[in-house]
C-alpha cells in the first residue's frame, strides 16, 4: 500500500480515522494521547478507557469527538502493565490491527504515529521500520490516503529515511 509521511500534529490533521498511540488500559496520558485528548474535547478518554483494557497489540474505536475526523483508533502497542516497554511484536501487531479495523470501518484516510516509540521505550528508527513494513505489504480495499505522521524535524527525518529504504527508494 502506498503512504506517505508528513511533519505536524495529528490533532491537527483531517482524516476518517486518527491514530492513537495507546497503552493497554487505554488512558489517555500524555504525547500522542494527550494531542488527541485536548484536541477532541468531550469524553473521548472516558469512552476510550469504557473499552479497556485491551490486550498488548489489541485496538479499540471511539468517536472522534471534536477532531477532524470519525473514528479515533487506540493502538495499544505499549503495556500499561509491567515495565511499560514496547515490542517489536506489540507495535507490528497494534499496527495491523489498526489498519484491517480502518478497513471494517470503511475508511478512505488515516494518519499513523509511530506506535510505542514514545514513553514506550521503543527505539524510533526499529519502530518505524516495523510501522512501514506493515504499511508496505497491507493491501486495502478501502484505505487510500495513508499517512505516517511525525511531530518534531528529528522525527520526520527518520520517518523518511525508513519509508524510503523500506520501499526501496
Amino acid at each position: 500500500m502506498e503512504f506517505s509521511v508528513i511533519q505536524g500534529d495529528i490533532a491537527a490533521q483531517s482524516a476518517d480515522v486518527l491514530v492513537n498511540a495507546a497503552g493497554t488500559s487505554l488512558r489517555m496520558g500524555s504525547g500522542v494521547a494527550g494531542a488527541l485528548r485536548r484536541g477532541a474535547g468531550g469524553p473521548i478518554n472516558e469512552e476510550a478507557t469504557s473499552k479497556g483494557p485491551v490486550d498488548l497489540g489489541g485496538v479499540a474505536v471511539t468517536d472522534a469527538y471534536d477532531l477532524d475526523a470519525e473514528y479515533v483508533i487506540h493502538a495499544a502497542a505499549m503495556p500499561h502493565y509491567g515495565d511499560g516497554q514496547a515490542t517489536a511484536e506489540s507495535i507490528r501487531d497494534a499496527t495491523r490491527n489498526t489498519l484491517e479495523r480502518a478497513e471494517e470501518l470503511g475508511a478512505g484516510s488515516l494518519v499513523i504515529p509511530a506506535l510505542g516509540c514514545g514513553v514506550a521505550g521503543f527505539d524510533l528508527a526499529e519502530g518505524a521500520r516495523i510501522i512501514c513494513e506493515e504499511l508496505d505489504r497491507f493491501e486495502p480495499d478501502s484505505l487510500a490516503d495513508v499517512r505516517f505522521i511525525a511531530y518534531s524535524d528529528e522525527e520526520y527525518a527518520t520517518l523518511q529515511r525508513v519509508a524510503d529504504e523500506v520501499r526501496g527508494e
